[in-house]
């Protein structure tokens, strides 16, 4: 009868994992799964479009996140891009502009920014086309 939205949600296969207790500074590139219980001090980008990073309510990134998909239960410091999907628990707490393609939200999550819906872009400018060319 009732049934989970799971066709929004990537894998939760998570191929690297920064420990709590655990400090890196300096820019990730990644592909796949990551998952943050510790602290990074740099930007975090995936490398791959149907990547997950998801952030433990202990994880703290302070720095520029982009991704496809984004779980977060810990504390973001800096700006977040979440293509596809983001999905806010109830310690979740970001500082910085968010921009996501869908977005969930549930109650204690904060966010100090901007929240800027992905659009996407007309075929013309993807394309480099004329306006108005079929």
């Amino acid at each position: 009868m009732f049934t989970k939205k799971n066709n929004v949600r990537a894998a939760a296969q998570i191929d690297s994992l920064i420990g709590q207790g655990t400090k890196v500074e300096g820019n990730i590139l990644f592909s796949g799964g990551l998952r943050v219980d510790g602290e990074v001090c740099g930007k975090v980008i995936a490398q791959t479009p149907q990547s997950t990073l998801m952030l433990s309510e202990q994880g703290v990134i302070n720095g520029h996140v982009e991704v496809s998909h984004l779980i977060v239960n810990g504390t973001i410091n800096g700006p977040v891009r979440a293509a596809e999907f983001l999905e806010l628990h109830p310690k979740a707490r970001i500082t910085g502009d968010v921009e996501y393609g869908m977005i969930e939200i549930q109650q204690g999550a904060l966010i100090e920014g901007q929240l800027l819906l992905k659009r996407e872009q007309p075929r013309a400018e993807r394309e480099g086309l004329e306006p108005g060319t079929p």
